[in-house]
């Protein structure tokens, strides 16, 4: 029988996991949750880009949704910059008894240590009384910085250091909010975004470093950040706006998780608008992006992972895989144990029913 689901947000994300929702056998979409009024009424398979009507209308009204009997719902809404309502909207799913994947916010990839509990455990609570799961991931925080390290790490003899990398361009990620209010892109120097408040790296990406060290079975002493900003030589236009000469145009930061003050896992981003941008920082394995895992140790590794569509860019894969990540563990999601869940907690998602001929 196919899991009854319901998609709550369709913008970069969301629209993507949509589409999945519909088209995949495994899967019955039962409602859609949309913030505007723009969308609300509008069939589902029309928001996904689809042709064939659901007969699924998409609705605001996030109780209304619920009520329609899904045992999962996918959360992609945006959340980077709403974070005390993205909890609340988890709470309310999970005391509903309807157990969530979701796409962020991303400290809840691995919870533990990186944010209050006091922001935890209502969630725990809602999951307990409402026999109800949660798992969030994506990409990074995601896959390419929980389960792709920890398999490689898996066959090693002893490890000094696994550092997972971010090398992107995102010229062409189309998100005024995350691109200038979240991140600071466009944004004159002395100006510190939300994203590089004191302690909101290690917040976000304290869950990939928390997580590594979780799995790697140590106890960390200290998390820490540093991140550095390079101006725009020159005006030009990105997906999302303009960025003006002498605004904040490349952004390289790093998380470390420290024992005995050796840096044992560490999260870097290399963030550019332009390829031409810092030459002297890491490049990328191919134009445009890639995601790099190096493990220090016996044996020693560096992988990296590349990202390509026959409908977009390394960005529009990016945003299909980390859509896909969540939805895909789905059923993994449903048959667990109440709580919060994370990737050391799910079997191996394989991509079981995913085949279509070439």
């Amino acid at each position: 029988m196919p899991i009854p689901v319901v998609q709550l947000g369709t913008g970069n994300v969301g629209v993507h996991a949509l589409k999945a929702l519909i088209t995949n056998p495994r899967f019955e979409l039962t409602g859609v949750w949309v913030s505007s009024e723009a969308k609300s009424g509008k069939d589902a398979a029309e928001l996904a880009g689809l042709a064939e009507s659901t007969g699924v209308l998409a609705s605001t009204d996030l109780d209304a949704v619920l009520a329609t009997g899904p045992q999962c719902a996918v959360y992609t809404a945006l959340a980077d910059h709403r974070l005390p309502e993205a909890l609340e909207d988890y709470r309310r799913i999970l005391a509903a008894g309807v157990n969530v994947v979701g796409s962020g916010p991303v400290f809840l990839q691995y919870p533990w240590q990186v944010i209050p509990e006091d922001l935890i455990a209502p969630l725990e609570s809602a999951a307990q009384e409402g026999n109800s799961s949660l798992f969030v991931n994506g990409i990074d925080p995601g896959f390419a910085n929980d389960l792709l390290p920890l398999a490689l790490a898996g066959t090693c003899q002893n490890i000094q250091q696994i550092r997972c990398m971010e090398i992107v361009d995102y010229a062409t990620y189309d998100s005024h909010t995350v691109m200038f209010d979240v991140m600071g892109f466009g944004k004159p120097l002395e100006e510190i975004p939300m994203l590089l408040q004191s302690g909101v790296l290690s917040m976000a990406w304290g869950s990939v470093v928390r997580q590594l060290a979780a799995g790697l079975g140590i106890t960390l002493d200290e998390v820490a950040e540093v991140y550095a900003r390079e101006p725009a030589p020159e005006d030009f236009d990105i997906a999302s706006g303009h960025i003006a000469k002498g605004t904040a145009a490349a952004l390289r930061f790093e998380v470390f998780g420290m024992v005995n003050g050796d840096p044992v896992v560490v999260l870097e981003h290399v963030t550019r608008l332009r390829g031409d941008l810092c030459p002297d920082w890491p490049q990328p394995a191919q134009p445009g992006g890639s995601y790099r895992i190096e493990i220090t140790g016996e044996p020693s590794y560096a992988m990296d992972v590349c990202l390509g569509s026959r409908l977009g860019d390394h960005n529009h894969a990016g945003l299909v895989a980390t859509a896909m990540r969540v939805v895909n563990a789905i059923p993994a999601v449903v048959a667990a144990p109440a709580g919060i869940r994370t990737t050391l907690d799910l079997p191996l998602v394989t991509g079981r029913g995913l085949y279509v001929p070439g």
